[in-house]
C-alpha cells in the first residue's frame, strides 16, 4: 500500500476515518444500531444454488453482446427478475452508442477502440498465458450457442436497468452496487460478467425482502456496454450526476437520484486457478490460495477514501465470508467503477488483480468461447458467492440494516 495511513484501515474502518483527520467521505459511519446477528442472518440467505441458477439464466442469452437482440432480451429478463424479487421500482438509462464492436466482412469502418488503461505498466513476471478477444464464431463448438450469438452488433439506442432499495431515514443518500451484463467472445459470458451480474441481482433479492429495512438507499445497477469502453456507466453519470440529492417533487421526501456515497463494482468473480505455467496453461482446479480481490485506483482523486472503503470490505470478509479470504490492492482498472473513481469512493471486487493477473492470462476463459456455465465447478461458483457475502455484509453495515420483527 502507499502509506501507513492506508494500512491502518486493515484494523478498522472507523480508526481509518479518525487517523485521516477528516470526516469519512465514503459514508456516514457504519450504524451502531446494526446488529451482527442481523448481518449473519442476511448472509445466510445467500444460497449457492440460487447464485448458480441466476448465472445459468443469464447464459441463455449467449454472450449478450451490446447492440443485439440477445442483449435487449437479457435486459428485459434482468428487469423481470428484479421485479419478482420485490425490487419493483426499476428504471432504465437510455443512451446512444454509435460505435461498432466487431467489423463485418466488407465493412471498412473500424471498431471504436477501448480507452487504454492509465498508469505505468509493470514488467512481465513469470509466465504469460494467451489473452485477447475471440472474434471467430466458428471457434464455438456448441452449434446452438453459435446460433444464439450469430447476430452482429449494430450502432443505435442502448438501455440498462437498475432498481433501488429506498432508505428509511436517509433516502437522500445511497450506495451503488454494480455489475455489467454485456459480454463478448462467442461464449456465454458466464464469468465475464454473468458472475458479477448475478451477485448484484442476488443482493437486490435479499435487500428487497419485506422484513429488511435500511437507513440509507442502495441502488442495484446492471451496466451495459462495458466491453466497448464502460459506455453504460459513463451514460449513467452523464445523465444523473447533477441530480444527486435533489428532492422531487419538493416536499415529497422522494429523491430520484440520492447522493452517491460509494460505488462497488463486481466483474469476473469466479476463476482463481493461479498463474500460467511454462506452457501458458492454467491449472483446471481452483487453487487453495484463491481469494477475493478488492481493488481501488491508487492514482485516483478519491484514492484515500476508496482505500478506506476497500479495507472495510476486507474486514467484513474476515467476519462473514465462509470460504475464501480477501486481499486489497490499489490497481483497479478496466471496469465500470472507473468512471466513478474521481467522483466518489469506488472499488471493484474480482477473482484476480485486473492488470497483473487477468491481463496476463490467469483466466483462459476471458472473452473466449469457453466462458460457459459448464466450464466452472462449485469451487469456482463458491468464490463468487463469497464475494457476494463480503459486499452484502459491508453494505448492510454502511446502509444501516434492520430486520423487522
Amino acid at each position: 500500500m502507499r502509506s501507513h495511513s492506508i494500512l491502518v484501515c486493515a484494523a478498522t474502518f472507523l480508526a481509518c476515518a479518525t487517523a485521516s483527520g477528516q470526516s469519512p467521505a465514503v459514508s456516514p459511519q457504519p450504524s451502531d444500531s446494526v446488529l451482527p446477528d442481523s448481518i449473519r442472518t442476511l448472509v445466510g440467505r445467500l444460497d449457492l444454488e440460487r447464485y448458480k441458477a441466476t448465472i445459468k439464466g443469464l447464459t441463455q442469452f449467449g454472450d449478450r453482446r451490446q447492440g443485439t437482440a440477445r442483449n435487449r432480451a437479457a435486459v428485459d429478463w434482468i428487469e423481470a427478475q428484479l421485479k419478482s424479487y420485490g425490487c419493483s421500482n426499476t428504471e432504465r438509462i437510455k443512451y446512444e452508442y454509435t460505435g461498432r464492436q466487431l467489423r463485418l466482412p466488407g465493412d471498412t469502418t473500424r471498431p471504436r477502440p477501448r480507452p487504454a488503461a492509465t498508469g505505468p505498466r509493470n514488467p512481465q513476471k513469470g509466465f504469460r498465458g494467451p489473452t485477447g478477444v475471440n472474434t471467430d464464431s466458428l471457434r464455438q463448438a456448441d452449434t446452438a450457442l453459435r446460433r444464439i450469438n450469430a447476430e452482429p452488433d449494430t450502432p443505435g439506442p442502448r438501455e440498462e436497468v437498475f432498481c433501488t432499495k429506498i432508505g428509511r431515514t436517509h433516502p437522500e443518500e445511497m450506495y451503488i452496487i454494480g455489475g455489467h451484463m454485456d459480454g463478448h467472445g462467442f461464449g456465454a459470458a458466464a464469468n465475464d460478467d454473468g458472475s458479477g451480474t448475478a451477485i448484484v441481482m442476488e443482493l437486490a433479492r435479499i435487500f428487497s425482502a419485506p422484513d429488511v429495512e435500511t437507513d440509507r438507499s442502495i441502488r442495484f445497477a446492471l451496466w451495459n456496454n462495458e466491453e466497448t469502453g464502460l459506455n453504460g456507466a459513463r451514460a449513467y453519470i452523464a445523465e444523473r450526476q447533477a441530480l444527486q440529492g435533489k428532492e422531487d417533487p419538493a416536499g415529497s421526501g422522494k429523491y430520484p437520484e440520492p447522493k452517491w456515497l460509494g460505488m462497488i463494482q463486481h466483474d469476473m468473480m469466479m476463476f482463481d486457478h493461479g498463474a500460467p505455467g511454462p506452457d501458458g496453461k492454467v491449472s483446471p482446479e481452483q487453487r487453495r490460495e484463491a481469494d477475493v480481490n478488492i481493488e481501488f485506483a491508487g492514482s485516483s482523486k478519491m484514492a484515500a477514501e476508496a482505500a478506506k472503503l476497500a479495507w472495510f470490505f476486507r474486514q467484513m470478509n474476515d467476519r462473514y465470508a465462509t470460504d475464501y479470504p480477501a486481499n486489497v490492492g490499489d490497481r483497479m482498472s478496466n471496469t465500470d467503477s472507473g468512471p466513478f473513481q474521481d467522483l466518489i469512493p469506488a472499488i471493484s471486487l474480482r477473482e484476480n488483480e485486473r492488470l497483473r493477473d487477468i491481463g496476463t492470462g490467469w483466466d483462459p476463459q476471458w472473452h473466449q468461447p469457453t466462458d460457459v456455465y459448464s466450464t466452472y465447478s462449485d469451487k469456482d461458483f463458491r468464490l463468487g458467492l463469497n464475494a457476494a457475502q463480503t459486499t452484502l455484509a459491508a453494505v448492510a453495515h454502511l446502509a444501516g440494516i434492520r430486520l423487522k420483527r
